[in-house]
């Protein structure tokens, strides 16, 4: 079997995900965040207020994935039409669902963001 190297260009992977927080190129974040192609925030809580720095940068991005926690939930629906409203399409969906398909869209060259609840 030969095995191909993966290559994501300069936004970064999330390698790993586990108790409270993400390692992303191999640094370790604790909590919860906001990837960006131009950079990481943390965010303590999934509300509007916390996408500002996901909303400045809307126009730069194709797909928005929210990984809400351990379980799916109903979507607050003022943050989907926050988002929806700026222009790029969002996916609710478990933290760990959220993980795999960005890294995924990443590999694919496309232009994706993601917001992720530690688990």
């Amino acid at each position: 079997m030969r095995l191909n190297e993966i290559e994501f260009g300069a936004q970064p992977p999330i390698d790993g995900y586990g108790p409270g927080g993400f390692r992303i190129a191999g640094d370790w974040y604790d909590g919860s965040l906001v990837v960006l192609p131009a950079g990481i925030h943390r965010i303590d809580a999934l509300t509007a207020d916390a996408l500002s720095p996901l909303l400045s940068v809307a126009n730069e991005i194709d797909v928005v994935l929210i990984g809400q926690g351990a379980e799916i939930a109903a979507p607050d629906p003022t943050i989907r039409d926050a988002i929806e409203e700026a222009g790029p399409g969002v996916e609710f969906m478990s933290t760990s669902s959220a993980c795999r398909t960005y890294n995924v869209l990443l590999a694919e060259d496309r232009r994706v963001a993601i917001v992720v609840i530690a688990v």
